[in-house]
């Protein structure tokens, strides 16, 4: 028996999300005295993957020139019986909530998205995760024999504990895929929401694109992502890669500053795994200031000039 951990990367480069699911899935093979497996597919340096504790290494070099689900979930399912992997852990990122249900009905393995905390008991299998669009939690109990278990984005955290691990081949069989990707169209030069840390969105208060250049310095000072709400996206100020929300992009940034947002139901729900958010918004009654752990209010295009500035002075020293 082991424990299985999916080490996602891109470009051939594991994403921070890597190391978290890793740090994970070392204690959960510690709760069950068993091995830890990390699967890379096309990932990057093996070495990365030790210094969060993952000893033994699996790496799967494929053809494949961009994430199919289906393929990935064929791979993940080869080496978790090849492996004896009773429980698999991967990452609750979007790619991550697409591959894991595959993963489990291979498997015929109970699955556990948006896990939070370790597992609180081992026998019976319990873990905690996040619920009804991040605004509670269910303790869930997986009684299969196999288990899949999907990490919320910053929720465990990657935690450095070096070992001198080493590197398996593995020739995995990629299934016939019936999509397949025609073209990619990714942002450049920018920090990706996904992997950002911090994240600062503008909504329609800044009143029109012209505007954005306040929230790129800003988010340029503190090495953050940019975003936007809905409407924003929908009137063609940004691009819809930067839209977050429920029916956007899901943020779990520990830090999130919302600038000209009123925060409707579905943005909230799609930004509340955010550990802090700040909201900077004119109007004493917008929704967000109820979600908000702190609260600006003021005008956007006196405060936001003001942050930068001494943001720039605090960095100077």
């Amino acid at each position: 028996m082991s424990v299985l951990v999916f080490a996602d990367s891109s470009e051939g480069k594991f994403k921070k999300s890597a190391f978290e699911v890793v740090s994970y899935g070392k204690k959960v093979a510690e709760q069950l005295g068993t091995d830890l497996v990390t699967l890379a597919i096309n990932g990057g340096d093996a070495s990365e993957l030790f210094t969060y504790g993952a000893e033994h290494v699996v790496e799967v070099k494929n053809d494949l020139s961009s994430f199919n689900a289906k393929a990935y979930a064929g791979i993940i399912k080869e080496v978790a019986d090849a492996k004896s992997a009773n429980v698999v852990v991967i990452d609750s990122s979007i790619d991550g909530l697409t591959v894991a249900p595959l993963v489990a009905v291979g498997l015929d393995a109970g699955y556990a998205s948006n896990a939070v905390e370790l597992p609180s008991s081992t026998a019976p299998f319990v873990v905690k995760r996040k619920a009804f669009s991040n605004k509670g939690f269910n303790n869930t109990e997986i009684s299969t024999e196999r288990k899949v278990i999907g990490v919320a984005k910053n929720s465990y955290g990657a935690h450095e504990n070096a070992v001198s691990g080493n590197v398996e081949s593995f020739d995995a069989a990629v299934a016939e895929l019936t999509v397949k990707s025609e073209a990619i169209e990714k942002a450049s030069g920018k920090v990706s929401i996904a992997d950002a840390d911090v994240v600062v969105s503008g909504g329609r208060g800044l009143k029109g694109p012209e505007n954005w250049g306040m929230v790129e310095e800003l988010a340029d000072v503190l090495g953050a992502a940019t975003a936007c709400s809905k409407p924003v996206s929908d009137l063609g100020w940004r691009p819809h890669s930067e839209h977050v929300g429920q029916t956007g992009k899901p943020v779990a940034s520990n830090l999130y500053i919302a600038i000209g947002i009123s925060g409707a139901i579905q943005h909230l729900a799609g930004v509340n795994a955010s550990k802090v958010k700040v909201v900077i918004n004119n109007d004493a009654e917008a929704p967000f200031f109820k979600a908000a752990d702190y609260g600006i209010v003021a005008d956007a295009f006196t405060v936001v000039p003001e942050l930068i500035e001494k943001l720039k002075a605090f960095k100077q020293g």
